[in-house]
């Protein structure tokens, strides 16, 4: 009776495993069909009551554009550049800023999070190379008011929601010397 009950017990957690390791492609996949159909809305013209100007990207940026699920701004405010990433999907193309600053040569120094003007919470880093130093901090939105200050943590929400949307990147790097 016991081995009976032990070896049920087992196909049960079996199958729980399964379901816990398909799940993200199976619900990804429900998603993808609602969100896809979503069209670019345009850019934002301010940031924090700040009028932005556009600015072109950079080759890496434009390489980088070709698989991304979105599209990518660069943009000015007059004293700090601003990465917006305009995302229709969930995907993993959406790269920590760390990671990417990380990439190109700057060494990284963790700061506390901070929250901006709208009272979302970011997530901030001090990024040095031999020229500059910024100060980068980070967040995504989404039109329903949510906000994370990493990518990861956006990214499990953003694929197992039930209702997919789109959502907004903000990537703010100013001087701090």
């Amino acid at each position: 009776m016991v081995q009976k009950r032990d070896k049920l017990s087992l196909a049960v957690f079996m199958l729980a495993a399964l379901f816990a390791l398909c799940s993200p492609w199976l619900l990804s996949n429900s998603q993808t069909v609602n969100v896809a159909s979503q069209t670019f809305p345009g850019w934002p013209t301010e940031y924090e009551n700040h009028p932005l100007k556009e600015l072109p990207l950079t080759e890496k940026e434009r390489l980088f554009t070709r698989d991304f699920p979105g599209k990518i701004g660069r943009f000015t405010d007059g004293s700090r550049e601003i990465i917006v990433r305009w995302v229709k999907d969930p995907t993993r193309r959406l790269h920590p800023a760390m990671d990417c600053f990380r990439g190109i040569g700057y060494q990284i120094t963790p700061l506390p999070v901070q929250i901006n003007e709208d009272g979302i919470r970011m997530g901030c880093f001090r990024a040095t190379n031999q020229s500059q130093s910024l100060s980068v901090c980070e967040y995504i939105k989404d039109l329903e008011g949510q906000s994370w200050s990493d990518v990861s943590s956006w990214y499990w929400h953003a694929l197992l929601t039930v209702n997919p949307t789109e959502w907004w990147s903000y990537v703010v790097a100013e001087s701090s010397r």
